[in-house]
């Protein structure tokens, strides 16, 4: 399997945001969003095999696993390494950009799913079969980059009514959505989303990698 790298940090973003979290960032991405902040994962990364990531998570004192990448879902042992992982008692997250079929992936695991907006450039991509499948536990995060993405982000809650159905995350982008008019925003609509920024990038300098 390929993985660029596996770190022990505070989670930040989704409903878990602020615990402790061992993240498996797998190599490789299909989407190549224009405000994308790990693009070094999308390539290099070093051969691992399942027993040598469950030895490595296991080395941490901690039972929340986020897998995360690039893409995770591109690789072909993410069945496997999520199963091991939850029969070893860990609670397993999967951040996603909701380009891929997610049928198939244990529904035990927590999956927070991008819509991606037009703001990414990649919103032509969404795999909206996806929301049939989903959880209730599951997530749906909305990274938003203007005014446009906002409006976007409403209008496919309510075609979709999936403020009933999940969790709701609205993220600007970091250094060019002002996070006082998204607030604004969210309060005058009455938006029933969670305003969320990247916790990590708050704590540690933004370009900080393994944190």
């Amino acid at each position: 399997m390929r993985i660029t790298e596996i770190f022990y940090s505070i989670q930040g973003e989704s409903t878990f945001s602020g615990l402790p979290c061992v993240f498996i960032r797998t190599t490789g991405c299909n989407l190549r969003c224009v405000w994308c902040d790990t693009e070094y994962s999308f390539y290099g990364g070093e051969e691992m095999s399942l027993d040598q990531i469950m030895a490595k998570v296991g080395s941490y004192d901690c039972k929340l696993v986020e897998l995360t990448g690039g893409e995770p879902m591109l690789q072909k042992e993410i069945y496997e390494l999520s199963e091991r992982l939850l029969a070893q008692g860990y609670t397993v997250l999967m951040e996603t950009g909701g380009s891929l079929d997610l049928s198939k992936l244990d529904a035990r695991v927590i999956k927070i799913m991008d819509l991606k907006c037009p703001g990414s450039e990649e919103s032509d991509k969404n795999y909206w079969p996806n929301l049939d499948i989903l959880s209730p536990h599951d997530q749906i995060k909305f990274v938003i980059k203007d005014r446009r993405d906002y409006d976007w982000a409403l209008a496919t809650i309510r075609r979709h009514r999936l403020d009933e159905r999940f969790a709701l995350l609205f993220s600007p982008v970091f250094n060019e959505m002002n996070y006082r008019k998204l607030a604004e925003w969210m309060l005058a609509d009455g938006v029933r989303a969670r305003f969320q920024v990247q916790l990590h990038k708050y704590i540690w300098p933004p370009n900080m990698r393994g944190v």
